[in-house]
């Protein structure tokens, strides 16, 4: 189930000398998106409150495996779920789809934390005003088939 979509164009500077896109594109496609999901929520990845500290979600993981080739001008569709959902973290599930070809996923997983002027970052549960970001219960759909034994006899 997807929680959020939006689009990324493959532009001249993402790609190689072949026009195909560089690896490193995937993890800015990815840091865009989750930035236009939270958006769409009301949210950021950068809350400043009235103390002055800083809310934010560095990331402690990203992972992106490859499945085909993008190639400059294409279109691709970036899809999102929240795939775990921890008391101080979000792990965020990526897909990029060209058409229904599927071009890359990817994981990437943040810590909510609390920056204060002078001090360490400080790792915090997530803040009630992040509670739209769950995970999304995927329904899973099984086919009985019908098995027929026929007895022979001997």
């Amino acid at each position: 189930m997807t929680a959020f979509h939006t689009t990324r164009r493959v532009e001249f500077v993402d790609t190689d000398a072949a026009g195909i896109i560089h690896f490193t594109a995937f993890y800015r496609y990815m840091e865009q998106a989750e930035h236009e999901f939270l958006r769409s929520l009301g949210l950021s990845v950068m809350h400043q409150r009235a103390d002055g500290a800083t809310v934010g979600w560095p990331r402690v993981f990203a992972e992106c495996s490859f499945k085909a080739p993008a190639y400059f001008e294409d279109v691709l569709d970036v899809r999102i779920e929240v795939e775990r959902r921890g008391a101080r973290s979000l792990t965020m599930r990526y897909e990029f789809h060209r058409g229904e070809k599927l071009i890359a996923e990817g994981r990437m997983k943040t810590v909510c934390c609390v920056l204060r002027p002078g001090e360490p970052m400080q790792a915090m549960d997530i803040p009630p005003e992040y509670d739209e970001l769950r995970v999304e219960s995927r329904e899973l759909r099984v086919e009985s088939r019908e098995l027929r034994v026929e007895r022979t006899s001997s």
